[in-house]
């Protein structure tokens, strides 16, 4: 049987999962459905493969499709739910989250990764912090594994504290994107997380960057940070973006972060492109 991802964050091995991004609400017609066939694709080809797969919820404030309404109707049954946790943002009516959580557990996901979504963008947000929907959640779908955030790139003790507080109402969480170019700040967090006791298990998040265009990584920078030169460096040197992805989960490793989950990997080609990373980062 496949063990949830909680247990597996708690287990000896590390955890690599994948991000994906649904398509958008306003793709109509035969362009949605053919991007919900590659997500599906995808979906099914990283999880029979053993890894975990996080859908996420109106990324960078564009709206999505409903990602758990697709996965129920399209997913099949001979897909772990245990390996696949979608993302609710509190960028949506409280009712309207409420109800996903018990339709997610209705379907038997698991876990749930419960954010606040960008405050810069999009709608506004049903409550301020995502540790307030969490507990509501909580409160109503008493079962569900819940998963949180935290931000290595922000002031390292307080951001430890929060995740041993009552509130944070979590079993793991996960963290924006970090980068071996800044490896100190992850460093920090988990010297601070360390003298705070946290007991709940993280997961550390990568970006594949996909090439090395200063207009895309102007682009990126809006919505993450990037360490932008170095990237340029490491690509005008001829590294390929599965080498550049895969030193940061390298050195992410050599410093105690076991955990990661890998963003942006190229939708129909998500389960090779994994694979081509996970194969340089064992070989070193």
């Amino acid at each position: 049987m496949t063990s949830s991802l909680a247990e597996a964050l708690n287990g000896q091995s590390s955890v690599v999962a994948a991000e994906l991004r649904p398509p958008r609400a306003e793709l109509a017609g035969s362009d949605g459905m053919d991007a919900w066939i590659d997500t599906y694709h995808a979906v099914h080809r990283l999880t029979r493969n053993g890894t975990r797969v996080f859908l996420t919820d109106s990324a960078v404030g564009t709206e999505e499709e409903d990602n758990l309404r697709h996965l129920m109707a399209n997913i099949g049954t001979d897909v772990p739910r245990e390996r696949i946790v979608p993302f609710l943002t509190a960028k949506h009516p409280i009712e309207y989250c409420l109800s996903y959580a018990e339709r997610a557990a209705q379907a038997a996901f698991p876990a749930l990764v419960v954010l606040g979504g960008d405050k810069s963008v999009g709608i506004p947000r049903c409550v301020e912090h995502a540790w307030e929907l969490r507990q509501l959640i909580r409160a109503r779908v008493p079962g569900l594994a819940l998963g949180g955030w935290a931000n290595p790139n922000a002031e390292p003790a307080s951001q430890a504290r929060y995740l041993t507080e009552d509130r944070f109402t979590a079993e793991f969480y996960l963290t924006q994107i970090v980068s071996h170019h800044a490896l100190g700040a992850v460093e920090r967090f988990l010297v601070e997380a360390d003298r705070a006791a946290v007991k709940v298990p993280g997961m550390f998040g990568v970006f594949y960057y996909r090439s090395g265009n200063p207009k895309t990584l102007a682009l990126l920078e809006q919505f993450l940070p990037v360490p932008t030169a170095q990237l340029l460096s490491e690509f005008a040197a001829g590294a390929t973006p599965q080498e550049v992805c895969a030193r940061t989960i390298r050195e992410l490793r050599s410093i105690g972060a076991r955990h990661v989950y890998i963003s942006n990997l190229p939708l129909a080609r998500a389960n090779q492109t994994l694979t081509d990373i996970l194969a340089l980062v064992d070989k070193s």
